[in-house]
């Protein structure tokens, strides 16, 4: 065989081992004839199954923030890439990297761990009954579950099957039926064989053909991680400290002596919020009340008066980003109710005033 020759055997050799997991990716998907409504409840049982992969989300949402929600405006407004290993509700690791270095969360039954690998820091602390959203919320697995909560099987319908993440994917639309909802629909793909969803997109009533968010898998195994995969030790050096309150949600929560109504903007309150933030309603048309004081009232409202889109209605400011509404009520000085979710502005209006109308106030012992 000439040089050649066996320079263009080899050449070859190295354009298959490229190219074949391209190839198998790109192979036509496998669907199953199952309804929309089954295929939810595969979901549903499908909670708790252990994984790993690779995740990306991508958010076109930017949101109108000051630094005690920096980290919520990140994560619906750029793109964010996971690692993720999950044994379980009471075991996971996701890993957000970044270009210099990265930072995790780490989970251990009721503890959670933040480490900066940047800034060489690892705040510990118990799962609140209330936070702001953080990276372990993103995943398409995290994401699918709660969109599909309380789901009417009238708002289902079947996608065609896709690959993703080299997986056979199984297609599932949600047009939400809520009048309050300000999200025209939200397509998942579920893993044939293990029914987790793969990939999650967000589109607003807007008409845009594109969606406002993303979060998919590119690589995913189902196979459960090991012990050591979601285990964290603090390398030598770091600053670990442990953290009673841990964001303006859960101080707000905590502290506020009040207590909201048990609706607001035709949403009922959930059992689960039975102190000063209120949580409403389910699945794709939510919204959240946090009660803040002047200090962290004024500087959001100054940034929200500042922002293309923004007005005064009666009871706030308010301002839709995509699919997501703000509105802030009172005036300099006075605080606020910082109502926003996946809502139209007639609801965020209407939550406004009966939150005027029905908050009650309690002492320390909360009565």
């Amino acid at each position: 065989m000439t040089r050649s020759k066996r320079w263009c055997v080899v050449a070859a050799v190295t354009l298959l081992v490229i190219l074949a997991p391209l190839a198998w990716r790109a192979l036509p998907a496998d669907d199953d004839p199952v309804s929309a409504a089954d295929l939810v409840a595969r979901v549903r049982a499908s909670d708790g199954h252990a994984y790993s992969g690779f995740v990306e989300s991508q958010g076109a949402l930017q949101l109108p923030v000051t630094s005690k929600f920096t980290d919520v405006g990140a994560l619906v407004g750029e793109r964010t890439r996971m690692r993720v290993w999950w044994r379980g509700e009471r075991a996971w690791r996701v890993d957000k990297l970044l270009v210099s270095g990265e930072t995790d969360l780490v989970h251990a039954d009721a503890l959670t761990t933040q480490w900066d690998y940047e800034d060489a820091t690892a705040r510990q602390s118990v799962d609140p009954q209330i936070r702001l959203p953080r990276t372990a919320d993103l995943l398409p697995p995290a994401l699918g579950h709660r969109l599909l909560e309380d789901v009417d099987a009238g708002d289902l319908a079947r996608l065609p099957a896709r690959r993703v993440a080299g997986r056979d994917a199984l297609g599932l639309r949600l047009s939400p039926g809520a009048p309050q909802s300000s999200i025209d629909h939200v397509d998942l793909w579920v893993d044939r064989d293990t029914a987790v969803p793969l990939r999650v997109e967000v589109y607003d009533d807007a008409g845009d053909r594109n969606p406002v968010f993303v979060s998919q898998f590119r690589s995913f195994d189902p196979a459960t991680p090991s012990v050591e995969d979601t285990s964290f030790r603090a390398p030598p050096g770091t600053d670990l400290s442990f953290e009673e309150v841990l964001d303006i949600a859960d101080a707000a929560n905590q502290y506020a002596p009040v207590i909201p109504p048990a609706t607001v903007g035709g949403l009922a309150k959930s059992p689960d919020a039975d102190r000063a933030v209120g949580i409403y309603g389910t699945g794709v048309t939510q919204l959240i009340t946090i009660p803040l004081r002047d200090r962290e009232a004024d500087p959001l409202r100054e940034q929200l008066g500042t922002t293309i889109g923004s007005h005064l209605v009666e009871g706030g400011t308010v301002v839709a980003v995509g699919p997501l509404g703000l509105l802030l009520t009172g005036a300099p000085g006075d605080g606020g109710w910082l109502i926003a979710g996946t809502v139209t502005e007639e609801t965020l209006v209407r939550a406004a005033a009966d939150l005027a109308s029905g908050t009650r106030y309690v002492d320390g012992a909360g009565r």
